[in-house]
């Protein structure tokens, strides 16, 4: 199973395509977008969220509400194209033609009152021209640039932009949808932003209630004096025309022992949920249960005693190990912590170098987050459900759905383990 993306920021959508997705799932449309939501909220968001209703336009591999297991394609629309038609339209030339773009200025006008320099600021955001020439520091601008050749280096950043990974939550959604069917439930939280974290017992899967309050919270935070000095800080960011980063945990309960392998290294579970949770833009680090932390602890510290009880099987009375062994999932709660570094777009521009003159520059600046953490909270769960999704279809492999249960009902005959509520 796999998916690939398409589409730029400001193009006029994004489209997705999923190969290998077993047949008669039911999908309905409410759950995709709902999760497509969830990527839009949180505190520190940029003026895009505002313009952006991201919905999905299934074009195959659905009927009636189920899946038939041929390829499944969909869109999701940019509202924000209308905005800059001119500057990405495919077949007009590229020249110095500069659109005003309406919705950047009153992003300026709404977002920046304190700062002194705003009104400048909305005054240039108010003519935005088709050609990037001054990379920004943090971002794929130069470094893609350089390599493909462009002078101009919105050929980079609109394909680079995190927008992409409102596609990758569509098809987490599919994913998400499919491990349902099996009681796995996936979430996220977020830990800290920028110098402010919540209490470490909060270093853990959460159960049904807290994740309602997770999802109440407008950092997703659970927290929830952590979650106001957060809004704080992010309130200062943008006083000071700074950005800020943080860490998010994300959880999946109810995975069997036995996903992913300890035979080859591209097979180990936990080196590809790593690769997929990096791959998202922003991403600097990746831990699984204690992490980083073990490295200062004595062994005895580190790894979970092994017990057993009748009924319930094989169990771990601690997750240090965040619920992978060997490269492969031990029937515990699955544990992975990201840090995200801060946004690297800045509205005052850091400091360049001009890409034709080679003349020093502050930094293009492009709409932007003050902060995206929670969001990519919701973006991890998306490509941990994708990778899970695989891992299970490697195991309990079938073309249907009723194919998939009959292989995960002899195993868990076969298996002393049986999944845990809460």
């Amino acid at each position: 199973m796999r998916f690939l993306t398409a589409g730029e920021s400001h193009g006029r959508a994004l489209a997705v395509v999923i190969e290998g997705f077993p047949a008669l799932v039911a999908i309905g449309k409410e759950e995709i977008d709902r999760e497509l939501s969830r990527r839009q909220q949180g505190y520190g968001r940029g003026g895009r969220m505002k313009i952006e209703k991201d919905r999905v336009e299934i074009i195959s591999g659905l009927r009636h509400g189920k899946t038939l297991g041929s390829p499944i394609a969909f869109l999701i629309p940019n509202r924000d194209w209308q905005n800059w038609a001119v500057v990405m339209d495919p077949f007009l030339p590229g020249e110095d033609t500069e659109v005003e773009l309406r919705t950047c200025a009153h992003e300026a006008e709404q977002h920046l009152p304190k700062v002194p320099w705003a009104h400048e600021e909305e005054q240039r955001l108010r003519r935005v021209p088709a050609e990037v020439t001054a990379p920004r520091p943090g971002h794929a601008d130069l470094a893609g640039g350089l390599k493909y050749g462009f002078t101009d280096l919105r050929n980079v950043l609109e394909r680079a932009s995190a927008r992409e990974t409102a596609a990758r939550v569509g098809a987490g959604a599919f994913a998400r949808i499919l491990l349902a069917q099996f009681g796995v439930v996936i979430g996220s939280h977020v830990l800290r932003i920028g110098t402010v974290s919540s209490g470490e017992d909060h270093n853990r899967a959460l159960d049904e209630k807290e994740q309602e309050e997770v999802e109440k919270s407008p950092v997703r935070c659970l927290d929830p004096r952590a979650a106001a000095a957060m809004t704080d800080l992010i309130d200062k960011a943008r006083e000071e025309g700074e950005s800020l980063g943080g860490i998010f945990l994300v959880y999946a309960k109810g995975l069997p022992p036995g996903l992913g392998s300890h035979v080859h290294w591209d097979r180990r579970l936990d080196g590809r949920l790593a690769q997929a949770v990096m791959s998202i833009p922003g991403v600097k680090g990746v831990d699984f249960g204690l992490g980083f932390a073990t490295a200062s602890l004595a062994g005895s510290k580190v790894h979970d005693p092994i017990a057993y009880q009748a009924g319930r099987g094989f169990y771990r009375p601690t997750n240090n190990a965040g619920g992978l062994e060997g490269g492969i999932s031990n029937g515990e709660p699955l544990l992975i912590r990201a840090a995200m570094k801060p946004i690297p777009t800045l509205y005052q521009g850091l400091p360049s170098v001009d890409l034709k003159t080679r003349e020093p520059v502050r930094a293009a600046v492009e709409r932007s987050d003050l902060t995206a953490v929670p969001a990519a909270g919701v973006v991890a769960e998306a490509m941990v459900a994708w990778v899970l999704a695989e891992a299970f279809l490697e195991k309990f492999s079938g073309d249907s759905l009723p194919e998939i249960k009959k292989a995960w009902a002899a195993y868990l005959e076969e298996i002393p383990w049986q999944p845990q509520k809460g």
